[in-house]
């Protein structure tokens, strides 16, 4: 009799006992790195509409700038390892500690998927004295010193580019700061620089309307938004062993994460990146679509930090060594 009424207790707890609520159950909070309409902050909201249909949950953006995106990604390391944070960052943060700006860069975040790259293009002034990157080159040997560059600061896509340029050939230019690249393209349209390495997405309209003049595309291939603009490997094959490089785009949350959360982030934003409204919009600015995860993304990311940070390494640019923090030479 004992016995019969311990069973028929547990039956009734098991009965009344809820079920484990399935993630998500509630809103989800997305931080991104950077400034409202920056390409962080279009790509993030662009993409994220058609990833929260498939998760069946809100993912609520919010835009948590300053420190060169560290102020977010603190925040996000510091949120519960639930999926209920997800950091929506770009290539800055692994270049904090070679840049002495940080001692985190995305090794506490598991990438749930690389999105797309920045195309890095080259453009000047309409009325520049050159046409071709090798008349570049000719003209700033002609006349050293006198070739005003356009930057972003010590480890912006400018930064990148230039150091990769004088790695190949070395150049006596001028470098002109500004805060962000929508400053420096105005600037450079204005007049007040005359060269500028910028993303093909921000540069891409100027280009068209005839404010800028196009040089050439810092890939190893042509893109089909400007047909006429060679390749630098078309002229410059050396530039091969760096390329291609380019800012990117990414959606990450806390290590430590349950796999299946994982899982389920990975799963919606990889068929989110499929949708042809975002794919639509990410070819007309200029993106070349990656949409990575697992260990292809840790790939890219690693290789990505390994070339770039000894490229600024090796042009004077960082301030710590990579070898400092495990990084290896390419």
């Amino acid at each position: 009799m004992q016995n019969l009424f311990y069973g028929a207790a547990l039956a009734l707890g098991l009965a009344t006992t809820p079920a484990l609520a399935e993630y998500p159950e509630r809103d989800i909070q997305g931080i991104i790195q950077w400034g409202a309409g920056g390409s962080t902050d279009t790509v993030s909201r662009s993409l994220t509409p058609h990833a929260e249909k498939i998760l069946g949950a809100s993912v609520i953006l919010q835009n948590v700038t300053g420190g060169v995106g560290a102020i977010g990604l603190n925040q996000a390391e510091r949120a519960d390892a639930d999926g209920y944070t997800l950091l929506f960052g770009a290539e800055n943060p692994l270049l904090y500690k070679i840049m002495g700006l940080g001692d985190k860069d995305y090794a506490d975040f598991v990438p749930i998927n690389i999105i797309a790259r920045g195309i890095p293009i080259l453009v000047a002034q309409p009325d520049a004295p050159f046409d071709t990157f090798p008349e570049m080159i000719a003209y700033i040997n002609e006349n050293p010193g006198e070739v005003r560059f356009g930057s972003t600061g010590p480890g912006g896509l400018p930064s990148v580019v230039t150091a990769m340029i004088n790695a190949k050939t070395p150049i006596d230019v001028t470098s002109v700061p500004y805060d962000g690249d929508g400053p420096a393209l105005t600037a450079l349209q204005g007049g007040a620089v005359d060269v500028m390495p910028a993303v093909l997405g921000a540069a891409l309209e100027p280009v068209r309307a005839g404010n800028l003049k196009a040089i050439a595309i810092f890939d190893t291939q042509a893109v089909e938004q400007l047909p006429d603009t060679p390749a630098i490997t078309d002229t410059n094959p050396e530039f091969a062993d760096v390329l291609p490089w380019g800012p990117f785009f990414g959606v990450f949350v806390k290590a430590g994460t349950p796999d299946d959360v994982v899982a389920k982030l990975t799963d919606a934003y990889a068929q989110a990146t499929q949708n042809a409204d975002f794919l639509s919009m990410m070819d007309g600015r200029g993106f070349r679509m990656l949409s990575l995860s697992g260990a292809e993304a840790q790939e890219f990311l690693d290789t990505w930090q390994r070339q770039t940070a000894w490229t600024l390494f090796d042009a004077g640019i960082a301030k710590n060594s990579p070898e400092d923090f495990g990084i290896a030479r390419p």
